[in-house]
């Protein structure tokens, strides 16, 4: 996987940093003398896919410039259990500054990463991929989505400008599916794509008339998006959204749609427990 621009990403690990260390700096590391070094060592203690090394790297780098970051696995690894995925050497109070939120970064974002993975394997075998959606930490979408791209699915959109998404309020403003499809063409691009959301069986062919990109199917019954699919004919991509869990997606898949959303990647995902370990 391409890591981000380390230009995207060192603002908002500085920005974070800042939090940490507040108006007056790490008080703690007082306790170390100023001379001192450590080497130490980023455990995972539970299997999972790691992600996050480039903002773990990052936020040691800008704590203490000569401090060497050398990763030992890469975004994407799946890690037993005990495994190095990283190691840092160089001044003590440098590197239990930058450990929190060092590990903050590689927590969550491989949280992500192994609950994605966990999703694109439900559905393995079937043609469905899985996507993230908007429902990111502020401030944190950039990773967030790297992340979902680490576990193997799909980004969706990154913002508001990527592409249209009409859903049910915009909709409703409009008057009515054909209406919304209608301005929706009349406004975009050439360049944009167009997906619109229906939460009813009968708002499918007014949908596929305005020859929208992708369909969104929100909270269809199996039934129901059996039925979509079947109608549809490979007019438009089929993604379904609304409540999936890891128990449902393998029979949402099955239904034969192209895109499974879930938003629980970006907004639910239990962090991966890793550690960082003095040598």
């Amino acid at each position: 996987m391409t890591s981000l621009p380390d230009l995207i990403v060192a603002p908002i690990v500085r920005r974070t940093l800042e939090e940490d260390l507040g108006l007056a700096g790490d008080i703690t590391a007082a306790l170390i003398d100023a001379d001192a070094t450590l080497r130490a060592r980023f455990v995972v203690r539970k299997s999972g896919v790691v992600c996050g090394l480039q903002p773990a790297r990052i936020a040691c780098t800008l704590v203490a410039p000569e401090i060497r970051f050398q990763a030992t696995a890469q975004d994407g690894d799946v890690c037993v259990a005990g495994a190095v995925i990283a190691e840092a050497e160089g001044p003590a109070r440098a590197i239990l500054t930058a450990e929190r939120t060092a590990l903050n970064f590689l927590t969550m974002m491989s949280g992500t990463a192994t609950l994605t993975r966990a999703f694109v394997d439900a559905v393995s075998g079937t043609s469905a991929r899985i996507a993230a959606t908007r429902k990111t930490l502020p401030g944190l979408r950039a990773l967030q989505k790297y992340a979902v791209r680490c576990g193997g699915g799909w980004p969706h959109r990154y913002a508001l400008s990527d592409a249209v998404l009409v859903k049910d309020n915009h909709i409703a403003a409009a008057g009515g599916v054909g209406e919304a499809m209608r301005r929706a063409r009349a406004s975009a691009g050439h360049m944009a794509a167009i997906e619109i959301e229906i939460d009813r069986l009968d708002q499918l062919e007014d949908a596929l008339a305005h020859r929208p990109n992708v369909v969104l199917l929100d909270n269809f019954s199996l039934d129901d998006l059996r039925e979509a699919v079947s109608r549809a004919k490979g007019r438009a991509l089929l993604e379904a959204s609304g409540g999936v869990t890891l128990d449902t997606a393998a029979a949402i898949a099955a239904t034969g749609v192209d895109v499974i959303s879930v938003g629980a990647l970006t907004h639910s995902a239990p962090a991966l427990d890793i550690g960082l370990d003095a040598m």
